[in-house]
């Protein structure tokens, strides 16, 4: 199919249209900010020296949040995810290097330790669901990590540790 067979606008008007969308400071994007801030959370933005230029970079948990749009990461099974019916190929290419992108990014974030977080754009229709989600992936990150989480006794443990008394009480 040729381009323009369905599209509605000329080829100079399209291109302008495309220049309108942004890939920082989103909306979804801050509206992610607003949930991690008031839930206490400090970060910070579009770290360049981080693979991907992730969204938020939380350093204090190290884990890193990717704010992405349903439709140009391929959100899967999402309603959002469409293809649009002109120029299919170079849709499809496009979608293809982008997802690819993205796990390889994300690959190389985590063999660097860091956590890494998607967010999706439809997420945001119930932010407290994603309230929730976000405080437990970042705070349980924390607790994982041995050498800042507290030691807890189990109920089996005693509750002094075993000295030999030799007898003696």
């Amino acid at each position: 199919m040729t381009r323009g067979a369905l599209d509605t606008f000329s080829r100079e008007k399209r291109s302008a249209i495309m220049k309108l969308v942004r890939s920082r400071d989103t909306t979804p994007e801050k509206m992610v900010r607003s949930i991690l801030h008031r839930l206490g959370l400090r970060f910070r933005l579009h770290r360049k020296d981080l693979p991907g230029n992730p969204d938020i970079v939380l350093p204090k948990y190290s884990t890193v949040v990717f704010v992405h749009g349903c439709f140009w990461h391929r959100h899967p099974g999402c309603r959002r995810a469409t293809t649009p019916a002109v120029n299919q190929d170079y849709w499809l290419a496009k979608f293809d290097r982008t997802v690819e992108r993205d796990k390889k990014n994300m690959n190389e974030l985590r063999k660097r330790g860091w956590q890494v977080v998607v967010v999706w754009e439809c997420e945001l229709r119930n932010p407290d669901r994603l309230a929730n989600r976000l405080k437990l992936a970042v705070l349980a990150r924390d607790r994982l990590n041995p050498l800042e989480a507290p030691a807890f006794r189990i109920a089996a443990d005693p509750a002094e540790p075993f000295e030999k008394t030799n007898g003696k009480t």
